[in-house]
């Protein structure tokens, strides 16, 4: 099964130039994502390869990437992401960013959104899902640091 763990604002709004604009703000989100992601394989594109400083544990960290660059100890690169998730026997996270997640949208069974209200001025986002997935879960809404939002749960129609 492919899943997907991403934030988004009002906008479907997921990051800009700067990185993700509500990045240490909601501590709850952070505790949620690192909980999700504990078990099965990880993929990532290089955007988020470049921000994290060390893989996630619990499995390997794969890196969609075009480079033949070494990547650092504990990540492994994937030159088709798309054939990757085509092929996965086990459970695979797609954490993003914005471009893994668009070319690879259709692939994914499960989205798991935690969906921030208002907008956060980002410059990237998530495709169109909803006519694609339907919403089975919806918690009560978190405010953490003024910023306010709900994890929700799609699956594919």
């Amino acid at each position: 099964m492919i899943k997907a763990l991403v934030a988004i604002d009002e906008k479907r709004g997921m990051a800009n130039e700067h990185g993700i604009p509500w990045q240490g703000k909601i501590p709850t989100d952070n505790k949620y994502y690192h909980d999700s992601i504990s078990t099965g394989t990880l993929i990532m594109g290089y955007g988020m390869y470049v921000e994290v400083s060390k893989p996630y544990p619990g499995g390997t960290n794969y890196v969609a990437t075009n480079s033949d660059e070494p990547l650092r100890e504990g990540f492994a690169a994937v030159k088709d992401a798309r054939k990757f998730l085509q092929e996965a026997t086990d459970d695979v996270w797609n954490l993003g960013g914005p471009g893994l997640i668009a070319s690879t949208l259709d692939l994914i069974d499960e989205l798991y959104i935690t969906q921030l209200e208002g907008d956060f001025n980002c410059t990237k986002f998530l495709p169109e899902y909803e006519q694609d997935f339907e919403k089975v879960s919806e918690s009560e809404p978190v405010t953490e640091n003024d910023i306010t939002y709900r994890f929700t749960v799609w699956h594919r129609k």
